[in-house]
């Protein structure tokens, strides 16, 4: 009955849950999808994107910040969906400094900016097209994880005569799963 409640709250939090205010559009379309961008970028479109993902690589320039990321699908709240395979790499650039420690590599990311053409960039020894965003904002998500358990409490199951041992020992294993979640 607790796992049943933890998981309502749960499930009542997640349905709480807002685009984060820095990631709020100020236009009226905004692409969220990779291949929509990268149409919109090698076509040479300055065009507003949200697009999110998981940290590659960061490098300190100069005057701005370049972040290639690894590009996952967004839900509608901005959060990277690790659930989901990766469908693209991508280039941020922000301007000033990052601090390469707290966006390290493997952090999940969501930006927000102007599409800005297209950059070739090595990946190990391959040439890649990355699609370039000039970021006006970005968020930083952590991965949270909780253990769900499939087990009875035992004040719900009445137990008397021979066969009580038996059922007690019988509940007492416990199976769960490690369950991860974007916050």
């Amino acid at each position: 009955m607790k796992q049943v409640i933890y998981f309502l709250s749960v499930l009542l939090l997640v349905g709480c849950s807002s685009l984060p205010q820095e990631l709020k559009s100020t236009q009226a379309t905004t692409l969220v999808e990779y291949n929509a961008f990268s149409d919109a970028a090698n076509a040479g479109e300055k065009a507003e994107v949200r697009l999110g993902g998981v940290i590659a690589r960061l490098d300190n320039l100069s005057d701005q910040t370049r972040i290639e990321i690894v590009n996952l699908p967004i839900s509608s709240v901005g959060k990277p969906d690790i659930s989901e395979e990766p469908n693209g790499r991508f280039v941020v650039y922000v301007n000033g400094f990052i601090d390469p420690v707290t966006y390290a590599k493997g952090r999940l990311i969501t930006v927000i900016g102007q599409a800005d053409g297209i950059e070739q960039a090595n990946v190990g020894e391959f040439v890649y097209p990355f699609p370039v965003i000039q970021a006006s904002a970005i968020h930083l998500w952590q991965i949270q994880e909780y253990v769900v358990t499939n087990d009875l409490d035992m004040s719900y199951m009445p137990c008397a005569g021979a066969r009580c041992f038996h059922q007690r020992s019988h509940l007492e294993t416990r199976r769960g799963k490690v369950v991860q979640e974007v916050k």
